[in-house]
């Protein structure tokens, strides 16, 4: 008990230390927003820690780079152009790995694939990449094919039914994602699972996901979440953690000014799916967040406040995140 008693003291500490917030001459107390560009430089830094780089050189030809997880990239330098023209000397690329929904979180880049009819849905998610090449720090292309070979312990074993999307980011930096249709392997759009490890194949940098759709049978509904006054979608984000789902991270891209609620208007949240509602944003550097557990019935609006919120830094909200059910 004595311990329990340290701990919650020290919690409540944490949280007036970082509470950012004023009096007015009344003594109430006033909430201070973050900015856009708090929020946005948050997220950030979030992908630069997890930001891994390799260089090589062109004429080197076939190139394969192993990351921090295991995954093997291979790039084929003769087949790198600058403005169409072909690429000699040294190239630097920038690689990121995503495979656990904390990191998915903080760094913006939920699983939500374009359904045919331009919907979005629940991904799960083999592995989220992004790799650059760049010389000079001019933006590379690629004429072949850039292989990735990904453990799939990474993200719970064989799923068979996993395809190759690309991301797509938007002017407010949300990220979507596209099938990439086609392909053999090989070829871009190839994915196939063997000993272990998925095979993926595309031939443009930028953001690849290997994924599928989430199945649920029962019935669907939307929902609608409101957040503490003063937040909304340019400061502010709302997730969505599946029970027993430990790689993929929905968010309802959808915010109504005039109601002040984030929306997940496409209809896509199973009826009776056990899940983590999570509201975050940025305090003075950190995370404030909060996060409710519910259970969905149709038509269901939740609502965050501010009390309900608790501040913690990046790495503690990725463990937190992580460890949900």
């Amino acid at each position: 008990m004595k311990n329990l008693k340290t701990i919650l003291g020290t919690l409540l500490m944490t949280a007036l230390l970082f509470t950012s917030c004023s009096k007015n001459d009344d003594g109430d107390i006033i909430i201070i927003p973050p900015t856009a560009d708090d929020f946005s430089n948050l997220k950030q830094d979030a992908i630069d820690a997890l930001t891994q780089e390799f260089s090589f050189n062109a004429e080197d030809g076939s190139t394969t780079f192993t990351s921090d997880k295991g995954v093997e990239i291979t790039i084929n330098g003769n087949c790198l152009t600058l403005n169409g023209n072909s690429v000699t000397g040294q190239v630097d690329i920038k690689y990121v790995e995503l495979f656990e929904k904390g990191n998915m979180l903080t760094t913006n880049k939920p699983t939500m694939g374009v359904l045919p009819n331009g919907d979005k849905a629940l991904l799960i998610s083999g592995g989220e990449f992004l790799i650059e090449a760049t010389q000079n720090g001019q933006p590379l292309e690629t004429s072949c094919v850039v292989q990735l070979i990904i453990p799939n312990n990474l993200t719970g074993g064989a799923d068979n039914n996993m395809l190759l999307w690309k991301g797509r980011v938007d002017a407010k930096d949300n990220l979507a994602w596209d099938e990439v249709n086609g392909g053999a392997a090989g070829q871009e759009g190839g994915v196939f699972n063997e000993g272990g490890s998925y095979y993926a194949f595309f031939n443009e940098f930028g953001w690849s996901n290997v994924d599928r759709f989430y199945n649920d049978p029962r019935p669907k509904t939307t929902i609608l979440v409101g957040v503490p006054e003063g937040y909304d979608n340019n400061n502010s984000a709302v997730y969505l953690s599946y029970d027993g789902e430990d790689s993929g991270l929905a968010n309802l891209d959808t915010y109504d000014a005039g109601t002040g609620l984030f929306s997940e208007h496409y209809g896509q949240i199973p009826i009776g799916l056990e899940c983590q509602i999570i509201f975050a944003t940025e305090e003075d550097g950190n995370w404030r967040y909060a996060i409710k557990s519910v259970t969905i019935a149709a038509d269901d609006v939740f609502t965050f406040t501010y009390d309900e919120t608790t501040v913690v830094t990046e790495a503690q909200l990725t463990a937190i995140i992580n460890g949900l059910p």
